[in-house]
């Protein structure tokens, strides 16, 4: 008799457990999310973000510019980023922070190449600093700071920024002949602190 109470409170509290988790796991949103404020000009925006506790989250997204030449500038840009976010109220909530890193692959002109002004290389090669571009790839390490909001049961607007550090990988050539303006054996490097992501995200919950 007492082996039979035990068993059939064992399975009872067991099947209390396995259901509880179940029911946590369910809880657990996913939502996958598309950048309104890049959208307009034709650059796709889009990820997923999925939690994995009451106040943290994982986000994935990618980012594609496919321009060869926007505003009379080189601007291909191809990123992919993870981010983990944690959420003061609880996630998908109000405010959030996050640590970012991510992979990018671009050929573009620089915004301090726009003048036609003279360039001169460490070689006294003389090149219009309007005419040259940068091709390479970067990597990015920042810190996120956002506030998500819902618009209804399954619809939320996630506003965000992103600062941090991008080291930069590439060569640069002189649109005009196709010739490298710099003077470096494979590969230029730089590295500079600035805002490389941001915008709108509208997303909609998966479940």
């Amino acid at each position: 008799m007492l082996k039979h109470k035990f068993l059939t409170t064992s399975i009872t509290l067991l099947s209390a457990a396995l259901l509880t988790a179940q029911e946590q796991q369910q809880e657990k949103g996913l939502y996958i999310k598309g950048n309104a404020l890049l959208a307009p000009i034709g650059l796709i925006n889009i990820g997923l973000e999925k939690q994995l506790s009451q106040k943290i989250t994982l986000q994935g997204d990618v980012l594609v510019s496919p321009w060869k030449s926007f505003a009379g500038h080189e601007f291909q840009y191809y990123s992919a980023s993870f981010e983990g976010r944690y959420y003061f109220n609880e996630a998908f909530s109000h405010w959030y922070v996050g640590a970012n890193v991510g992979v990018s692959s671009f050929v573009l002109q620089k915004w301090n190449y726009w003048k036609s002004i003279p360039y001169t290389n460490s070689n006294n090669e003389v090149f219009v600093k309007s005419n040259l571009y940068q091709k390479g790839y970067s990597f990015l390490v920042g810190i996120t700071g956002g506030y998500q909001f819902k618009v209804s049961d399954r619809w939320n607007i996630d506003v965000y920024a992103t600062v941090g550090s991008s080291t930069d990988f590439y060569k640069g050539y002189d649109r005009t002949t196709g010739k490298r303006y710099e003077t470096a054996q494979k590969y230029n490097k730089s590295g500079e602190i600035l805002p490389y992501r941001g915008g709108v995200m509208i997303s909609y919950k998966l479940k």
